[in-house]
């Protein structure tokens, strides 16, 4: 073709393209000819197609399309001021292609497994235009052609089935409103049933699919026209009210009639309809009912359980009493240790290490600088000069890591203790349980005040009911991110043997972050700005002067005065995590400030954020399948956790490689990037069980929820060589005085009475 041909065809095409645009045409027709690019997380795509002879560049949501696929396509021609006119489409069907050579292209394209181009060729000779019918419903036919095997055969119609089975169902809930990547999700859990299992019941999703909530769900089936009282419609609801009060409040139950209350606002039903959905779910053993005083408790059956184990498992154990080793010879063991370490134990230190070797429960409570590691130290030196085993393990695996460093002994996560699980869809995801318990003598918790009830459960099924369990904890931080409060009703059930240390020893006193968290536990003004030491106040008082002057905080003044990294090193803590002073802002503006946008910093874009080699990010659910390795080791293994911290060293093809604080090497592909957050900000609650070299903190207004004197404590003893607020002066007193913590309702500590009463 020559110049002039070319440009006269071009000219042509163009022509056309504009007449269709002019038209107002909104459907073309036509084979996908090349996928130019494809965005695995939302399913944008951006492909062209052969339309009656002519190109057609194609962009929109789409998904499962591959080279060959006959499609329709609904939408308007758009002009893009780089690339020219396109067709932006809203709805993509796919339609099966007919004619041998389509068909041909269409199989040879590579979208159905165990098919290449010679395959295509032999199965279309073979079977025709039929050819499709037959890998649907007559697959064993496969198998006549010269090199497929029945099992391979099997497998390619099994591919086929899938392929058009996601192809009908992200079509189906394109009418609903749900984007490819939901309707992905939906199609890779439930497979080829999946429209059918949604026609009977959308509601299932919000139980199967993590990131479907109820009223996704609700906006389905409302869009298919299912009733407002439809039973199912109620079970959810009431499934993921008690879901809310667990996640959002830390509730291990609801009263009835709140609950109730609560259903009937939220979706508008009677309450002779909203009792009988919960009746039915105390019949199938999703909800358990309980009586107490107050009225009739709902719980979720795994809340119940759990409650239930925790109360007769620490009951048995603190009815083990030791007397092996005798008090004088302790006695004995701790003047050797305090001479050999050049310490002195205060009273009720020896009294924790004679509680520790004599019973099979106790708990160890104090705050900063009262000797809590020491004690825990000695402690560790009698057991093993005994002969005894012992299992150091905490929440988190940065609380681990800290443990690890301050007793010299390995120390890992309860998760990774109890050894997780392959399957998913296990109730229960622990190896190690009643069944396959612990080995060890002593297992000894620390951060105890971070462990909910769900994972305090899985942990005392694990123990032996001969051993000893030590738990360790600070009871003025904030109660855990799951529900339950575990440490407190513990406590206060008198059940278990309690130390609490208070005295603050010299070498602490020196600290101003030590006397300060003590005064501000005791609800006094801590002391500012004192010469020398490490706790700073520095007064600002609108939000964008705050934020500006904690930016220049982190990336000049800090690192210039202490030599430090300021992404390593420092740590900003949130009350907060919306506004101008919240951590979601927070982390867009110290990412800009400490890791800017660079060429020899590879980058990746998911949704509205952007992750880049070098970002601080943090694991934000816990996910029990992911795979992880050990640099510089052949360790690896399974599990990530929420409140997991660590940074981005690598951004490939392949996804997002993370390594966390304690050497994990994750990589995350795009279905799994929403599990992190950038993380040179995060709330307090977050920042539970783990402990900074700088914290800067934000002073300002917020709900008085938030704000309140346990999570100002819970936020200072987060820092361990300095920490500076930044804020209004007034706020600061207002933390202090607001002593109130939102009540959380957990049946733990009736459970743990009535241990006591029956026996």
């Amino acid at each position: 073709m020559t110049r002039v041909d070319t440009f006269c065809h071009n000219r042509r095409k163009d022509n056309m393209r504009e007449v269709r645009k002019m038209a107002g045409e909104p459907e073309v027709k036509g084979i996908v000819e090349d996928i130019i690019y494809h965005n695995e997380e939302n399913g944008y795509t951006v492909f062209t197609i052969d339309c009656d002879g002519e190109e057609i560049t194609c962009v929109g949501n789409t998904s499962f399309l591959a080279d060959g696929e006959y499609v329709s396509l609904k939408g308007n021609y758009v002009t893009h001021m780089e690339y020219g006119m396109q067709f932006k489409f809203e709805y993509c069907e796919k339609v099966l292609p007919s004619g041998k050579q389509n068909i041909l292209r269409y199989l040879a394209s590579g979208i159905v497994a165990g098919i290449r181009e010679s395959t295509a060729k032999k199965l279309v000779d073979a079977f025709g235009e039929n050819v499709l019918n037959v890998m649907m419903d007559e697959p064993e036919r496969l198998s006549m052609i010269s090199g497929i095997s029945h099992d391979r055969a099997l497998k390619i119609s099994e591919s086929y089935i899938q392929i058009r089975g996601a192809q009908d169902l992200v079509m189906f809930l394109q009418e609903y409103g749900v984007s490819v990547n939901i309707a992905t999700k939906i199609y890779k859990k439930f497979g080829p049933k999946a429209k059918d299992l949604i026609l009977k019941n959308p509601y299932m999703l919000t139980e199967q699919i993590r990131s479907i909530g109820f009223k996704t769900a609700d906006q389905i089936a409302m869009n298919m026209g299912i009733s407002y009282n439809d039973p199912n419609r109620i079970r959810a609801s009431v499934i993921f009210m008690m879901q809310s009060a667990a996640m959002n409040a830390g509730h291990t139950y609801l009263l009835r009639d709140e609950l109730e209350r609560h259903i009937i606002e939220m979706i508008g039903v009677s309450d002779v309809e909203c009792d009988n959905a919960i009746t039915e779910l105390l019949a199938h053993h999703i909800l358990v009912l309980e009586n107490a005083k107050m009225g009739e408790r709902i719980y979720l059956s795994s809340y119940f359980e759990a409650e239930t184990e925790i109360a007769c498992s620490l009951y048995e154990l603190s009815q083990n009493v030791y007397d092996s080793v005798k008090a004088p010879e302790i006695g004995q063991e701790i003047k050797e240790i305090e001479k050999e370490r050049d310490i002195t134990l205060a009273p009720e230190q020896e009294e924790a290490v004679y509680h520790a070797m004599n019973h099979g429960t106790l708990i160890i409570t104090g705050g900063p600088g009262t000797g809590k590691t020491t004690t825990i130290n000695t402690i560790l030196q009698i057991f093993t000069h005994h002969g005894m085993t012992v299992a150091l393990t905490a929440p988190t695996g940065r609380a681990a890591k800290r443990m690890s460093e301050l007793t010299g002994m390995e120390a890992k996560t309860i998760h990774r203790l109890l050894e997780i699980s392959f399957s998913d869809d296990d109730d229960n995801h622990f190896v190690k349980n009643e069944e396959h318990p612990l080995d060890e003598d002593v297992i000894i918790v620390d951060e105890m005040s971070m462990v909910d009830t769900l994972l305090f459960a899985s942990l005392l099924k694990a123990v032996r009911k001969t051993s000893r369990i030590i738990m360790i904890g600070d009871c003025d931080q904030l109660a855990s991110v799951g529900a339950g409060n575990v440490l407190e009703d513990v406590i206060k059930s008198n059940q278990v043997r309690v130390v609490s240390l208070s005295k603050i020893f010299r070498q602490a006193e020196e600290s101003m972050i030590v006397v300060n968290a003590h005064r501000i536990n005791e609800g006094y003004m801590p002391i500012l700005n004192k010469s020398g030491k490490d706790f700073f106040f520095l007064t600002k008082t609108d939000p964008d002067s705050i934020v500006n002057s904690l930016a220049d905080l982190c990336k000049n003044r800090i690192p210039k005065q202490y030599k430090v990294n300021p992404i390593y090193d420092i740590e900003v803590l949130c009350p907060t995590k919306k506004g101008t002073v919240g951590s979601v802002n927070f982390n867009m503006v110290l990412q800009q400030t400490l890791n800017p946008p660079s060429k020899r910093k590879s980058e990746k874009k998911h949704g509205n954020r952007i992750f880049r080699v070098g970002d601080k990010v943090m694991q934000i659910r816990n996910n029990y399948n992911v795979a992880w390795t050990k640099i510089d080791s052949d360790e690896e293994g399974i599990g990530v956790f929420n409140g997991d911290l660590g940074f981005v060293n690598a951004i490939t093809k392949d996804g997002v490689t993370v390594m966390f604080d304690d050497d994990k090497i994750v990589v995350y592909d795009a279905a799994r990037l929403e599990e992190l957050e950038h993380a040179f900000a995060i709330t307090i609650h977050k920042s539970q069980g783990s402990e900074f070299p700088i914290v800067v903190m934000p002073i300002y207004n917020a709900p008085m929820v938030l704000i309140t004197r346990n999570l100002l404590y819970t936020g200072v003893t987060r820092a361990k060589s300095l920490i500076i607020l930044v804020g209004k002066r007034d706020v600061l007193e207002a933390m202090i005085e607001n002593n109130t913590e939102k009540n959380r309702y957990t049946g733990l500590y009736d459970k743990l009475k009535n241990c006591t009463e029956e026996k």
